[in-house]
């Protein structure tokens, strides 16, 4: 791991975007899956099932039967037919993944491995192989792959659900949204980067509809400068980290959204706390950090982590 090399990931993000965009339009990588699905399984451990967990969701709301699980589970959903297991693996070397695919490989359903390594081990026993087009990590971090991973999620919801969306289009937006927020970091990265340095840690919230943003920045705060860091959703805030605002100094990334950021944000002026808010002016936020077509909520599934990987690459190189 290099916090250089990683903040050169970071700095890629729209070219990577662009060129997976230019790719969907010209294929769609999920066109082989087979018909007569009924149900749907994500596997994958770390971000890859942050990214599952919020594309579950949205194929659940679209009545789609979709379960996202840690595949390091010792039991989930059994082998069957209509059944599309997609284990998602970066490198494709997760064991906890290779392992979970013992259960369905040659059995009756069908395996659509998402990977950024095409030739790696989950490849080699996957029915159909979708790669991430996220180019090499050299700061050996997932940055770009999550968002990859998010994007093409996006790209099997339209197709199982054929809502005929324009997934480049959103993709092009996207990275629009991720240039701006790099052109200028001069601008919010200094100030984010104090407002979010206390003694203890930094948390961060999302509503469960992008929780994974909370989930990946968290982990971006551990994995690099090695802060202490954790994600909650936003109507659970008020039941399981509302306590943590009485004693500690409490500083957040708020990813708004949510109809219930009203009833934490009541707790956080009241307690005096620290809160960021990334896309959206947020009454009692200390500040906000606004960015291109903010106002969209799948552009900011696919372009708010990157302020909480900047803010964690600044810290991991000054460390």
């Amino acid at each position: 791991m290099n916090s250089e090399l990683y903040l050169s990931d970071l700095e890629a993000k729209p070219g990577a975007l662009r060129s997976l965009a230019a790719a969907l339009k010209e294929e769609n990588p999920f066109a082989a899956l087979p018909q007569g699905l009924t149900r749907v399984l994500f596997l994958g451990m770390g971000s890859s099932r942050y990214a599952a967990g919020v594309a579950a969701l949205r194929l659940r709301a679209a009545g789609i039967d979709a379960y996202a699980d840690y595949a390091s589970a010792a039991a989930t959903y059994p082998a069957a037919a209509g059944t599309l297991v997609v284990p998602i693996s970066a490198t494709g070397t997760s064991r906890e993944t290779l392992d979970a695919m013992e259960r369905y490989a040659g059995g009756a359903s069908f395996l659509a491995a998402l990977t950024n390594s095409p030739d790696s081990p989950l490849a080699q026993v996957a029915d159909l192989v979708v790669g991430m087009r996220a180019g090499e990590e050299r700061g050996g971090v997932a940055c770009r792959t999550f968002q990859h991973t998010q994007a093409l999620l996006l790209a099997l919801e339209a197709h199982l659900t054929g809502a005929g969306r324009d997934v480049p289009g959103l993709l092009e937006r996207a990275a629009e949204a991720t240039e701006d927020l790099l052109d200028r970091r001069d601008e919010w990265l200094p100030p984010t980067m104090e407002l979010l340095d206390g003694g203890h840690g930094v948390y961060t919230i999302a509503p469960a509809e992008r929780l994974s943003s909370a989930e990946q920045s968290a982990l971006m705060f551990r994995e690099g400068p090695r802060r202490p860091a954790d994600a909650c959703e936003s109507g659970d805030w008020s039941h399981v980290d509302v306590y943590l605002t009485k004693t500690l100094d409490y500083r957040a990334v708020l990813f708004p959204g949510s109809r219930y950021d009203g009833q934490a944000m009541e707790w956080v002026r009241e307690r005096g706390s620290t809160v960021v808010a990334v896309g959206a002016e947020v009454k009692g936020a200390t500040a906000a950090v606004r960015y291109v077509h903010d106002s969209e909520p799948d552009v900011a599934l696919l372009t708010e982590t990157l302020v909480a990987e900047l803010v964690a690459a600044s810290w991991w190189s000054a460390s």
